[in-house]
């Protein structure tokens, strides 16, 4: 499983509809396992991002299908990054040296 971790900011119609939120990140949980994603975790945040996402996927169709789908109801945007778990950090390290 790969896992993700990704950065939302509400949009203006994410911020108009604001009181959606938590219903929203549920549906998006359900839609993503749909798609072979299963998000572990939303978190609202304060700072530079208003959310965080983890998910887990067994490939990258699944990711992307499930990212995108989020992203076309016009609520947020994102920014995902590849994430790493130790055992996978070590396997890095052994073709390091």
């Amino acid at each position: 499983m790969a896992t993700y971790v990704t950065l939302y900011n509400f949009t203006d119609q994410g911020l108009k509809n604001i009181k959606d939120t938590v219903k929203r990140a549920e549906a998006a949980k359900k839609a993503a396992a749909a798609m072979g994603a299963t998000i572990k975790e939303f978190v609202w945040t304060q700072g530079q991002y208003d959310m965080v996402a983890i998910t887990e996927v067994s490939d990258e169709v699944g990711a992307n299908a499930s990212a995108l789908r989020t992203l076309t109801h016009g609520n947020v945007r994102a920014q995902t990054m590849r994430a790493f778990t130790a055992a996978e950090m070590e396997k890095f390290l052994e073709k390091v040296g």
